[in-house]
């Protein structure tokens, strides 16, 4: 399976199925427009830096609400979760997508506003690879979305929705949650990363995307 980072929160996972999680426009947040085909498109919540299905190309089905949702050999599950902490009063509410897809598991927070209860992460279960907000100001920051990691336990965080070079929105930088791991365990992995199972660490690694 091959991971690609088109910024912000909108990654794309692909083999024979192409999928893509929170598309942004590109121009409306200062960043370049994602360029990608996609037969399957998740939308956490409706806001426009995460529901710009109109920039992908291709046949695809749009799935923003939770449930339990298969696409061919791709599972989907959504689980509702809020957008502040206070219960979605400030922001509204949002949906977690977990894709089982090439025998990885793996979970996107979308924009995450609070920590995850015991029973969340009970019904989430066991993930291969996290994809969690770190900036703060709309969502969890550095030491939250940390909190959430350690409770998870997946084999690979890797973070999102963080201050890039152009970005119109203010959020932190992700060195405020990479500080939070020893060094050793952080990789700069690229723009995209062609992924076997036997390749996943044993113990918890951060991997950090780049444009």
């Amino acid at each position: 399976m091959i991971i690609k980072w088109h910024g912000h929160s909108c990654f794309q996972f692909f083999d024979s199925i192409s999928l893509v999680i929170d598309p942004h426009d590109g121009r409306s947040i200062g960043l370049k427009t994602p360029r990608a085909k996609a037969d399957i498109v998740l939308v956490t919540h409706n806001h426009f830096d995460h529901n710009a299905t109109r920039v992908i190309s291709g046949d695809f089905k749009v799935i923003d609400a939770p449930g339990d949702y298969k696409i061919g050999s791709i599972r989907v599950q959504g689980y509702p979760a809020y957008h502040d902490k206070e219960n979605g009063a400030r922001r509204g509410k949002i949906t977690m997508f977990k894709v089982t897809m090439d025998g990885f598991t793996i979970l996107h927070l979308g924009d995450l506003g609070h920590i995850l209860s015991d029973s969340q992460i009970n019904d989430i279960g066991e993930v291969d690879i996290l994809m969690t907000p770190v900036g703060g100001t709309y969502t969890i920051d550095a030491k939250e979305a940390y909190q959430n990691a350690l409770r998870i336990n997946p084999k690979v965080v890797i973070p999102m929705h963080y201050s890039l070079p152009g970005l119109s929105l203010s959020l932190a930088p992700v060195e405020s949650f990479l500080r939070l791991f020893p060094k050793e365990k952080v990789c700069h992995v690229g723009n995209s990363i062609d992924l076997q199972r036997r390749e996943l660490p044993n113990n918890m690694r951060v991997w950090v995307f780049s444009l």
